[in-house]
């Protein structure tokens, strides 16, 4: 029976209990990682916008860098996504550059945005650059010269970048082999043994001009995909790419309940077990692991698009189709729920450090991404904020944890009504615990115990919340949801934490 949106609780009560003798693992900080595509305005008018009194000398917006600097990227994939499938990078290297069309979302790309620039961009954002191959209309010779004009001293392609102003290679180490070329979306879609010995042969020649490289190449969740990719190419492989929104949104720009955003948070989990089960079937688990490198709630709405084919830029339904990607930036889509569901998706990669390497939110920058970016400055969304408490709040190795909650029912759905993770930094001596209260409108009373011994005293926290489950931020109300620090008083072994929420609670060890 459910009451009040829960099922088989007497009280709206959840309980961590935490072994700090246990095993705890390391995580890659590869999981904070972002994603950014020559898609609408994440690049032109998002990060890059010359001209702009916000923009450098150089057309990179001050203030973007500024706040993706709080979340800590330590990795940033480009040019696409589907992009990448019809991308020819020698379009956007050296001083004279010309427009080209971008075939998938029909628009012309004016090529301002390239190699060059995304590097320089990602080396003042400080994070790790992460190039994306054509594998759709482009050759393994051009993934080879990519890699060759990046990091390579000496040649005709260091020469050429040379040329654009860069003597010394950048260098680029990770890329991958592909966009979702499983895809009939896709330009250049391959069938299961077409795309095998392409990954093959493009990894050995990426290697031989670059032995260091770390490599991935497109996957699902499907046996029937991803094990043949492994078994040939495997040994060549350092990751294995996955993508999902869990909303489509693609056709119909639909803004789903509170509830019915948060029952999907355990769909990840979903996914990431299937890829370990190929994995382990191939006998590659543990040598490559996950790049979840495309993952977010809501897909981006692009009606009739990607396409395979130059469009005709002045044809009114092409236009009125570009147009509705404005819905991408309603403002109140952006709610706790992506919050909450953010949470979620990054507890679950670091429940499965052990296979999860990298997680790129997609993207970074506007459609759907945390940060809202617009001519006069911008707005951190929502998930910017769990995003940034993850990444500043957390320890550095996730140790070993139990939780019992209750169930949170949405007519013949349900979900627990909390989730949890316990992370210590390296010496074991402080305790950084995320706590998710999913409930829309019950407080849920924590008790959080170390081997039995429960709670007790005043600990600081952060909490993020909401005067609603549908509060979010917009160009007017900027600060409507952020994060508070906050003393928090165990009582009786608990404390009591608000509806739709998360919280990071420090607990230090004596």
């Amino acid at each position: 029976m459910a009451v009040g949106g829960l099922k088989n609780t007497a009280t709206t009560q959840a309980r961590l209990d935490i072994d700090p003798d246990g095993e705890s693992r390391p995580y890659s900080p590869m999981v904070f990682g972002g994603f950014i595509e020559h898609f609408h305005r994440q690049i032109y008018g998002g990060v890059f916008d010359p001209g702009s009194p916000l923009s450098d000398a150089n057309g990179f917006r001050r203030d973007v860098i500024h706040a993706l600097r709080e979340l800590k990227l330590s990795v940033v994939r480009w040019p696409g996504g589907c992009f990448a499938s019809g991308y020819r990078w020698r379009d956007g290297v050296g001083p004279s550059r010309r427009p080209t069309d971008d075939m998938a979302w029909g628009v012309r790309d004016p090529n301002t945005f390239g190699t060059d620039e995304f590097v320089q961009w990602c080396r003042l954002v400080g994070c790790e650059p992460y190039i994306c191959n054509n594998a759709g209309n482009g050759t393994i010779e051009e993934m080879r010269d990519w890699v060759a004009y990046c990091n390579q001293t000496r040649g005709p392609f260091a020469d050429l970048r040379s040329q654009g102003g860069n003597p010394l290679p950048f260098p680029v180490r990770i890329w991958s082999i592909g966009n979702e070329n499983w895809g009939g979306h896709e330009i250049g879609t391959k069938t299961p043994s077409e795309w095998a010995p392409m990954v093959l042969e493009a990894a050995r020649q990426m290697r031989a001009i670059d032995p260091t490289l770390i490599l991935t190449a497109a996957a699902t969740p499907s046996r029937e995909w991803t094990l043949p990719l492994l078994q040939m190419a495997g040994r060549h492989l350092d990751y294995i790419s996955i993508h999902r929104y869990w909303l489509g949104l693609w056709l119909q720009n639909d803004a789903p309940d509170y509830l019915s955003c948060v029952m999907l948070s355990d769909k990840p989990e979903t996914d990431i077990t299937e890829t370990i089960r190929i994995l382990d079937e191939s006998g590659h688990r543990g040598r490559i692991k996950i790049a979840f490198d495309e993952w977010n709630l809501r897909g981006w709405h692009h009606p009739g698009f990607p396409r395979k084919m130059v469009q005709d830029y002045s044809d009114p339904d092409v236009r009125a189709l570009i147009q509705a990607r404005e819905k991408n930036e309603i403002a109140s889509q952006y709610t706790m729920a992506d919050a909450l569901f953010s949470a979620s998706f990054l507890n679950t990669c670091l429940r499965h450090a052990e296979d999860v390497g990298m997680a790129n939110i997609a993207p970074i920058v506007n459609t759907r991404g945390p940060l809202f970016v617009h001519a006069e400055g911008l707005v951190k969304r929502t998930t910017f904020h769990t995003l940034a408490m993850y990444a500043n709040l957390l320890g550095r190795r996730v140790g070993t944890s139990e939780l019992q909650a209750g169930l949170l029912v949405d007519g013949d759905q349900s979900i627990s009504v909390a989730d949890a993770l316990a992370t210590v930094d390296d010496v074991g001596r402080v305790w950084s615990i995320a706590l998710i209260n999913r409930h829309p409108s019950e407080p849920l009373d924590w008790v959080v115990a170390f081997k039995g011994t429960t709670l007790s005293g005043t600990f600081q926290a952060t909490v993020l919340a909401g005067d609603s489950p549908d509060a979010y931020n917009d160009v007017d109300s900027p600060d409507r949801v952020a994060p508070v620090p906050q003393t928090l008083e165990f009582q009786d072994g608990a404390t009591r934490l608000p509806p739709h929420s998360l919280t990071v609670l420090r607990v230090p060890m004596s």
